[in-house]
């Protein structure tokens, strides 16, 4: 099969959620690389330096978490290893936010629906809010 082939299925749509995904791991691990020079230079290599560069990242994987269907403690998985990969798949979701193409947890289903919108067809709608993701929807 042929690249142009490859390129053509892909829907623009797709190109779009990649591009934020991207361009949201990229804003957070940036600034965090940063962060983390500037600690080393100011007060050495070491312990503070390290969680100087998953600071930023925790807390934007915390802050995201709900939107994806993750917990806000899934931040804590920056410190043992597998937090990036953790952060690309909340981006992933985000990108594609307020509709979903996952399955949302038990307890967030009294508060979708299906998607009724020809072009997103297959996919979940976030109804309304709880109190502890204030800022998925409107008030």
């Amino acid at each position: 099969m042929s690249t142009e082939a490859a390129a053509a299925r892909v829907s623009p749509d797709r190109r779009k959620r990649a591009i934020r995904t991207v361009a949201l791991v990229v804003g957070v691990v940036a600034p965090s690389v940063v962060l983390r020079e500037l600690v080393e230079f100011r007060f050495g290599s070491g312990p503070l330096a390290d969680l100087s560069a998953v600071a930023v990242p925790m807390a934007a994987t915390a802050w995201l978490a709900p939107y994806a269907s993750y917990r806000r403690r899934d931040a804590l998985l920056w410190l043992v290893g597998p937090g990036i990969y953790v952060f690309a798949v909340i981006a992933w979701r985000v990108a594609l936010a307020p509709y979903r193409d996952w399955r949302p947890r038990p307890e967030e289903k009294p508060r979708m629906r299906w998607s009724r919108d020809p072009e997103r067809a297959g996919t979940w709608l976030l109804t309304k809010p709880t109190s502890d993701t204030r800022h998925t929807g409107s008030p």
